[in-house]
């Protein structure tokens, strides 16, 4: 097991200015994309697996401060090895969970719109998740992801962002024609309850970038700290209106009964809908390869010094895949997965190492606003991590995989706007679940 990081040579942190690069022309020589691409890149990444924040800015400080121009090697030169270690099986595990929710999802997501073809029988099992999830990594994700160069996939990326706004586009119009027919749980308008700190675990996987943001740093052309400044903002004023509308137009619909998964939420003769769940499931497989490019290169760093020849990065990537696609044909719901990749990964990679990165790299004085900031997210990290998991463990969130929600049923359009109690509810879908099957 070894470890190659190159050493750059760094201005002092009172020189840092735009003339500043963290990738040698070595390195990013032929590599450069535009800025668009950057953004488009992350905001692919965010969208899809995350929201870029404060600590993402502080990734590419330390790694100016520390002369380092990935992740891991930020981690090395600042904790030693054991703390380059605990990095790396983060980062591999981050975007590998990662890859299996991406699976889930397409497999849930794609077979619903198959089944909404005239002519098909919904039993046959060629449109069935599991077939679905194999066809669409052999045909779309394994040689997307084959890739050795992630400006490449900028176009890609654009083309995820595109449909990600059409998505958007139909879950606002869903509010206003299928919210009202919908009844609100009880106490749907409390704005946090006890279990809140699960919601947050599910957010930090949501708004996760950082362990391919110096992928996308060295894509682009003459890479600088101010210019990576501009994209972060770009990238996270798109990110999070975008967040915003899902999550509150998604809620307003479905109140207490929304899924980690949105779309399962929505009935399946819903055409609409049906557009969505494609353009939505396509979305998900242009996210995968990016999450694959990182558990590639973790592999790399530690076992192979950085470097994979062309043979090893075929077998490797196929073995990522391949692994990632037998977990996910077993395991059928997203909201475990989310919770415990978002609490166990997500936060110490977003709150937790960066922080302490820059705490410990910086001379700034203790009053300076970036170790104010550091100070506050650390702790908030740590408390994230150990009491997410605990409630994620002992009150995991439901799963309604492949059924149908009670409102789906023309009898129960009479309880439009009726409050009625959670107990009549969950014995309502019980039933009603139940009888899907019979």
């Amino acid at each position: 097991m070894g470890y190659q990081g190159q050493r750059l040579a760094i201005m002092p942190q009172s020189d840092l200015d735009d003339r500043e690069t963290l990738v040698s022309e070595h390195n990013h020589k032929g590599k450069a994309c535009r800025q668009s691409a950057a953004v488009f890149n992350v905001v692919n990444s965010i969208i899809g697996s995350g929201i870029i924040d404060f600590s993402l800015v502080l990734l590419i400080k330390g790694g100016a401060l520390s002369g380092t121009d990935t992740y891991q090697s930020l981690v090395n030169k600042t904790f030693g090895f054991p703390g380059y270690l605990l990095l790396s099986v983060l980062q591999f595990l981050y975007p590998f969970i990662a890859m299996i929710s991406y699976n889930i999802i397409t497999g849930d997501t794609l077979s619903k719109v198959f089944q909404r073809i005239p002519g098909v029988d919904p039993e046959n099992l060629l449109i069935g998740r599991h077939f679905i999830i194999v066809l669409s990594t052999i045909a779309f994700t394994l040689p997307l992801s084959l890739y050795r160069d992630i400006a490449k996939l900028g176009k890609i990326s654009l083309i995820s962002t595109v449909l990600t706004t059409l998505i958007l586009g139909i879950v606002m119009t869903k509010v206003v024609s299928l919210g009202p027919h919908i009844p609100k749980t009880e106490d749907a308008w409390i704005f946090a309850k006890p279990n809140a700190i699960q919601a947050v675990g599910v957010m930090s996987f949501a708004f996760i970038c950082h362990h391919n943001c110096f992928l996308v740093y060295g894509s682009l052309e003459e890479p600088t700290v101010t210019k990576w400044s501009h994209i972060i903002h770009v990238s996270t004023l798109i990110s999070v209106f975008i967040s915003i509308l899902f999550a509150t137009c998604g809620y307003l619909t479905f109140t207490g009964f929304t899924q980690g998964d949105l779309f399962e939420n929505y009935c399946r003769n819903d055409d609409l809908v049906t557009f969505g769940r494609f353009c939505y499931g396509i979305t998900v497989i242009l996210t995968y390869p990016i999450e694959c490019f990182v558990t590639r290169e973790v592999i790399a760093n530690v076992f192979f010094g950085g470097n994979l020849s062309s043979v090893l990065h075929v077998i490797i990537t196929t073995v990522i895949i391949i692994v990632a696609t037998l977990v996910s044909l077993l395991v059928d719901c997203l909201g475990i997965v989310l919770e415990l990749n978002g609490v166990l990964c997500a936060a110490p990679l977003i709150f937790i190492i960066p922080s302490a990165c820059y705490l410990k790299l910086s001379d700034e004085p203790r009053t300076h606003s970036d170790k104010i900031m550091s100070c506050v997210m650390l702790p908030i990290g740590a408390v994230v991590m150990v009491v997410g998991f605990v409630m994620a463990i002992t009150n995991p969130q439901d799963c309604t995989h492949g059924q149908e929600m009670f409102y789906c049923f023309s009898d129960n359009f009479s309880l439009t706007n009726i409050s009625i109690s959670q107990f009549q509810l969950t014995t309502q879908v019980s039933i009603l679940n139940i009888s899907i099957f019979q």
